[in-house]
């Protein structure tokens, strides 16, 4: 009977020390990875956005200057629009720039600050994976299937709308980046 005891005591242990190590190694693997993951958003969003204020100067330049309104600048600035605020969202998620309230979180303590924080990522997570990318994939396989294009630049849709499943990737990443790694930077 005691070395029964002591053997389930010996591999609680055990299980609690891999619990910690696989735990430590996932958040030294992921923290770098985040990281970078976040410049490589944050340079993809600026080209975006001067790719869109070039389009709005040629946009207003053909319209007012040389009285020949480009066709294809308003549905391109549309559809870059689109991207940017979706990307964006992730983009400000990662770094913290999302309202929220924080009156609960003050009130809990540290520990339940903690747990709280944990609950909301686990949230933000479960929405990002379900809304965003489930239901972002079946809008662009229906586009695509449909074959619907866009009226003045003739892309297929499923590329714009293609923009709700990677932001709800990347919004679920940093979701379990900051559920491992504690806090976003």
């Amino acid at each position: 009977m005691t070395a029964g005891r002591t053997a389930r005591r010996t591999a609680r242990r055990t299980a609690r020390w891999t619990a910690r190590w696989t735990a430590r190694r996932m958040t030294q693997r992921l923290a770098p990875l985040t990281t970078h993951l976040e410049k490589v958003l944050g340079w993809v969003l600026v080209g975006l956005m001067s790719v869109m204020v070039v389009d709005v100067t040629w946009q207003v330049a053909s319209r007012y200057l040389f009285k020949a309104p480009s066709s294809w600048t308003e549905e391109l600035a549309r559809f870059l629009l689109i991207w940017i605020g979706l990307l964006g969202a992730a983009y400000a998620y990662r770094s913290g720039a999302h309202m929220r309230l924080d009156l609960l979180e003050e009130h809990l303590g540290p520990a339940g600050a903690s747990r709280l924080r944990a609950l909301s990522s686990i949230a933000v997570m479960v929405f990002s994976i379900t809304v965003l990318l489930l239901g972002g994939l079946s809008l662009v396989s229906l586009t695509l299937e449909l074959e619907q294009v866009s009226a003045a630049l003739n892309i297929p849709m499923g590329l714009v709308y293609l923009a709700l499943p990677l932001s709800g990737l990347l919004i679920a990443f940093y979701a379990l980046a900051e559920l491992t790694c504690g806090e976003a930077d």
